[in-house]
């Protein structure tokens, strides 16, 4: 029997922009923490880590991060960095925090 792990997200830096992404279950990117795929067991966390170092031209410095299920079963930050970098710059309100507004 696997040992049971607390959840982890796969989360970069988006090359371009320089943006806080995390990796989707389709394998692709989205600017937003709550749209991550949660691994399921460490096997999965690592199978997704390296499923994110591959896309090198689309993402910079991948790694896992711990993440708590909400009540809807949607992550949320575990650790005060991974909460700072899901809302996006602090210096003033742009990015993801116009967005965030928008999309609440």
């Amino acid at each position: 029997m696997a040992k049971p792990t607390r959840p982890e997200i796969v989360t970069a830096n988006d090359l371009l922009m320089g943006d806080a992404v995390y990796l989707t279950e389709n394998g692709g990117w989205s600017r937003w923490h709550g749209d991550a795929h949660v691994a399921r067991d460490a096997a999965e966390a690592r199978q997704m880590l390296r499923q994110a170092e591959a896309q090198a031209a689309k993402v910079v410095g991948p790694y896992l991060a711990g993440a708590e299920l909400d009540a809807d079963g949607r992550p949320v930050p575990v650790h005060f960095r991974e909460a700072f970098r899901s809302r996006g710059p602090s210096n003033y309100p742009h990015g993801k925090q116009e967005d965030g507004a928008a999309r609440a």
